[in-house]
């Protein structure tokens, strides 16, 4: 895959979901398929600001990847035609009208074809062919004639276009954020980790990202895309039995429903849908945030008859514009009808909205309390009928006491029951990266609740709440009252560390991994003695830790290359899979943290279309299992991080594996 360089004004508060600064363990670290390197259990570590400069980031253009031949946006004709027609809807303050951030990631066919006969064609009906072209490529930053709309995949015939085996189970994001899968789904235990081949290969045309966590069952793959190509895959072959069309990238899980035959999932314009698993048909699209710049990050989860939608956005993005006043967004978490997608209730973080309280130091007005947005899977607890969700820091100042909380939430009507607050004073925006007015006063430090929260039963009885931070502080509390019974520090944290996406349990241990980026782009310095790259075990009734195992580097001056575990860890009896930012996906033993099985997703495969491709880092969903299969994304062109469109799947030998 060819690709242009980081460009693109777009995206960064998921990258912001999720940072800190990763150097090698100061221990003597693993070669891979070697045991992790261990530290002492227990031992006690703080953070610190070291001495020393990192880079800062110039302009949001440099958070995307790009394929195709690149263009300059500056001297671009749809530069000035989009200015004219375009930006007054889409600049961030007009409701239901998504921000550019939003379409600079949407794909060159989604643009044209909103603009030809979609739902931007009346605007646009004035333009001629040419200049829907030349707005078309200022957006996507692509010269059209370099870009090739993506043929379809092979269809199934006969057999594999049936629906059969295994139904989907309700486990992992949409049913059980503790991410464990039992022998008897996941078709393997540790024992069999060893015996793990790739069995097909398939390359998401034209991305360089791949961040939907797939679905299997029925012997089907189900799982969302860059270019909103949602996919039902046969498990055995890859031949595809339908498609669904949307026009913006499908990150979240593709939450599948046994009973009901239906999918759920999320567009990064907000919008939530249901379609049928049999046909691809669509049942309803409900959009659940009017806001601009709002997203939907998490998975949907299903429980006690409602589907809770949680709701995140980039508008600390917009910040980086100093004359851009900021910030208007409120996280929040909507209960929906899953058979109509009607609001039952919607619940924001931030109980009121922003009001204007301040100007900046060039007059750029200062809105607040805002932010807190709402990056987790939502976690249903069946015995209590309540949910709980984390929220992220702070848009803009003042920072107030909703900001990288844990919320628990009556399910039936919305209400908050308790709320606990981690860190206080966290308020920041893109404009802290590049150092301009519309930073807050806070300056972070940016450190989210990102990873959902986990309901753990203890070996006493007692029931728990365990949570992660960006901070690579986990916490244990009363789930009854928010009260903190422990807290432990993996790591130093920062913008690009700590916990990100998903933890993982086992009875009561539950596998933590940990980013700690070397270079968040915001000139921040952290104790890189500290630094906590790759996963650790802890337990769920104390905090102790049970083992570390620090991810080696072997990046070697790859470009957009990092140790660090920013993906969600998926556990199954005896073992534990994580997927790293430098491309490697590895089986660790849940006792030791010795490492099982390793396999390089960046080295190029041949897939089942004969195109050979690669993936590149991962971040956000984590591997699914069923039925003896292992199927993961690989790609992450997003945040400095290594671009691919890899979806492999991998088998046991009883499962069968042909490649």
């Amino acid at each position: 895959m060819k690709l242009i360089e980081f460009g693109i004004a777009a995206t960064i508060a998921i990258l912001l979901c999720a940072c800190g600064n990763q150097q090698p363990d100061p221990q003597t670290p693993p070669s891979d398929n070697q045991p992790g390197g261990m530290s002492a259990p227990n031992e006690t570590i703080s953070p610190s600001q070291a001495p020393g400069s990192k880079t800062r980031v110039k302009s949001t253009d440099e958070f995307v990847a790009r394929t195709g031949s690149a263009i300059d946006a500056a001297t671009h004709p749809g530069n000035a035609l989009f200015a004219d027609n375009c930006a007054s809807c889409h600049d961030g303050r007009v409701p239901k009208a998504p921000a550019v951030v939003w379409l600079e990631m949407m794909t060159p066919d989604a643009i044209l074809s909103s603009l030809d006969d979609g739902i931007m064609s009346q605007q646009a009906s004035h333009l001629s062919t040419t200049e829907k072209e030349q707005i078309t490529e200022y957006l996507t930053r692509t010269a059209l004639d370099s870009y090739t709309p993506p043929a379809p995949p092979a269809k199934c015939e006969s057999e594999a276009l049936a629906f059969e085996g295994a139904p989907p189970a309700k486990q992992s994001w949409g049913h059980d954020t503790r991410r464990f899968i039992p022998a008897e789904t996941a078709g393997m235990t540790r024992d069999d980790i060893s015996d793990l081949k790739l069995k097909w290969a398939f390359a998401y045309p034209s991305a360089v990202r791949a961040r939907s966590q797939p679905a299997i069952g029925w012997n089907t793959i189900f799982v969302g895309s860059q270019s909103g190509t949602v996919y039902a895959f046969d498990l055995d072959t890859g031949c595809v039995k339908w498609t669904f069309q949307t026009n913006a990238e499908v990150r979240t899980a593709i939450v599948a429903d046994a009973e009901t035959k239906r999918l759920y999932f999320g567009d990064i314009l907000g919008r939530a849908y249901a379609i049928d698993a049999m046909t691809g048909e669509q049942i309803w699209r409900t959009l659940v945030d009017e806001h601009p710049n709002a997203t939907i990050t998490g998975s949907p989860t299903l429980g006690g008859g409602a589907l809770f939608v949680p709701v995140s956005s980039l508008e600390v993005t917009s910040a980086a514009d100093p004359n851009y006043a900021c910030c208007t967004f409120r996280g929040s978490v909507s209960a929906l009808d899953p058979a109509t997608g009607e609001i039952k209730w919607k619940t924001h973080t931030i109980p009121e909205p922003p009001a204007q309280h301040d100007e900046t130091s060039i007059g750029t007005a200062i809105l607040g309390p805002s932010g807190a947005p709402v990056w987790t899977s939502p976690t249903y607890d069946p015995e209590r009928d309540r949910v709980y969700v984390g929220s992220g820091e702070n848009y803009s100042s003042p920072a107030d006491e909703n900001s990288d909380a844990v919320f628990a939430i009556d399910a039936r009507s919305g209400k908050k029951i308790w709320q606990t607050q981690f860190t206080e004073g966290d308020a920041w925006n893109v404009g802290c990266m590049m150092g301009n007015e519309n930073c807050p006063e806070e300056n972070g430090p940016d450190v989210d609740l990102s990873a959902s929260p986990l309901i753990v039963t203890l070996e006493d009885g007692r029931v728990i709440v365990v949570i992660g931070q960006k901070s690579a502080m986990t916490y244990g509390l009363d789930i009854d009252t928010g009260e903190i019974l422990w807290e432990r520090r993996l790591g130093h944290g920062g913008t690009q560390g700590g916990v990100h996406f998903g933890m993982a349990t086992e009875g009561t241990t539950v596998y933590v991994p940990i980013v700690d980026m070397a270079d968040t782009r915001d000139a921040r310095e952290y104790d890189e003695t500290i630094n906590g790259s790759g996963i650790h075990a802890i337990d769920a009734a104390s905090g102790d830790i049970l083992w570390r195992a620090h991810a080696d580097n072997i990046c070697n001056g790859r470009e957009y290359c990092d140790p660090g575990i920013s993906a969600a860890a998926t556990a199954i009896p005896g073992a534990v899979f994580a997927g790293h930012l430098d491309g490697r996906f590895r089986a660790y033993d849940g006792e030791t943290g010795d490492i099982l099985w390793s396999y390089d997703t960046t080295k190029p495969v041949e897939t089942i279309t004969g195109e050979t491709a690669s993936g590149g880092s991962m971040s956000g969903p984590g591997a699914a299992v069923a039925d003896g299969h292992v199927v993961l994304n690989s790609g992450y062109g997003l945040y400095y991080h290594m671009p691919g469109n890899l979806l492999l799947v991998f088998a046991t030998q009883q499962a069968g594996s042909d490649l």
